[in-house]
C-alpha cells in the first residue's frame, strides 16, 4: 500500500480514469453489437442508422484516448465495409 499522499492520489485516479474507459469501451462495444445485430437480420435501413451511431461513438472513443486512431479508423471501415456489402 502506498504510504506517500501523491501515489494515493495515482491511484484514486487510475481507478477513475480506468471506469471511465471501461465505460467508453462497453458502449462501442453495444453500438458495433447493434449493427452486427441489424446486418444479421438483413436490414440495410436499420444497419445504415446503427452504422452512423456506432462511428460516432467510435470516433469519440477515439478523441478522448481510449482508442489509438488507427483501430477507431480499422474498426470504422470494416463496419462500413459490413453495410455496404449487404444485399
Amino acid at each position: 500500500m502506498a504510504n506517500i499522499k501523491s501515489a494515493k492520489k495515482r491511484i484514486l485516479v487510475n481507478e477513475t480514469k480506468a471506469l471511465r474507459n471501461k465505460m467508453i469501451k462497453s458502449s462501442v462495444k453495444t453500438s458495433v453489437k447493434k449493427v452486427d445485430a441489424a446486418i444479421a437480420a438483413g436490414d440495410k435501413e436499420a444497419a445504415a442508422a446503427a452504422l452512423k451511431n456506432a462511428t460516432s461513438t467510435i470516433s469519440k472513443a477515439a478523441s478522448k484516448g481510449v482508442y489509438h486512431k488507427n483501430t477507431a479508423s480499422r474498426k470504422i471501415g470494416r463496419l462500413a465495409t459490413a453495410v455496404n456489402h449487404m444485399e
